[in-house]
């Protein structure tokens, strides 16, 4: 298996403000790498400068900076700026009234349906990750945003697959029904594949596999993990292959689980212990007793 440890490109220097980069630089090295620009959870090819430092900040957790160099004022910039704090939240289980504020704003000035569908599905992801962390019970809120956003997005639009995955998560998570959920995670990896949305299919690709895992199905799922994992290196993605590494190791033997895991450890302890939840998942076994 490949290392994380995939030469970086050269951060413009505006970018330069998050905390974790000077660690992380020294770590990763230099060179080219593969550049995606954000799309909710997706990504495009546009060679956008902005995309760029947008892309490397949010790819190694610096989302606040991230969300501070985009417009607020306009559509796309302010949803792009919710879109970013709503994963901080997520990946952090901090910054709730930012991204708050940041939905609102992106909300008042949603004007097309695809506008106004966008939005309702971030509204749903920030409900659903509140109630997921144990902020505050919002299931209700997630639904009805999410259900408001499946009847403003077209079947065939580039935001569909989000949607779809996201309603996945609601139905493996909340509801506890992971057959739904498998119906909702593979019209998202669908989606993702005709939409080349290379950064969506490695979360479908991860929780297909840990749905097959639960079922016994080892081979398949440690085909998903693995896919999911060379995406997200070949992406740059940093902040999400802590957690790719982990699921991969679940799927693997030893001594292959543990060097996973022990990767995973040294990659989540460079991002300053992002994302919170992955603590629970690598912790070291308790010592045997006597």
């Amino acid at each position: 298996m490949k290392s994380f440890t995939r030469p970086l490109g050269p951060v413009p220097r505006f970018v330069l403000r998050c905390g974790h980069h000077s660690k992380l630089d020294g770590a990763l090295g230099e060179g080219n790498v593969a550049y995606s620009a954000m799309s909710g959870t997706g990504t495009t090819s546009d060679e956008d400068p902005l995309q760029t430092a947008v892309w490397r900040l949010r790819s190694r957790a610096c989302w606040a900076d991230a969300a501070a160099l985009l417009p607020a004022d306009t559509p796309p910039g302010a949803m792009q700026r919710a879109a970013l704090l709503v994963e901080r939240c997520l990946y952090t289980e901090q910054g709730w009234q930012e991204a708050e504020d940041a939905l609102r704003t992106a909300e008042a000035l949603a004007h097309s349906d695809e506008e106004r569908g966008a939005a309702a599905c971030e509204r749903g992801h920030l409900a659903y990750a509140a109630t997921v962390h144990g902020v505050r019970d919002r299931v209700d809120e997630a639904r009805a945003a999410l259900g408001r956003a499946a009847a403003l997005i077209p079947p065939d639009a580039a935001g569909r697959g989000l949607l779809d995955f996201r309603r996945g998560l609601l139905a493996e998570n909340i509801a506890r029904s992971p057959q739904a959920a498998r119906a909702a995670y593979r019209r998202a990896h669908t989606a993702a594949a005709a939409h080349s949305d290379s950064l969506l299919l490695s979360f479908t690709w991860r929780h297909l596999a840990g749905l097959a895992l639960r079922d016994g199905e080892v081979a398949e799922a440690r085909h998903g993990f693995a896919e999911s994992l060379r995406i997200r290196e070949e992406l740059g993605y940093l902040v999400g292959t802590a957690p790719a590494l982990a699921s991969l190791a679940d799927a693997e033997v030893e001594p292959e689980a543990s060097r996973l895991r022990e990767e995973a450890r040294r990659l989540f302890r460079l991002l300053g212990g992002v994302p919170t939840w992955l603590a629970r998942q690598l912790a070291p076994p308790p010592a045997a007793t006597a």
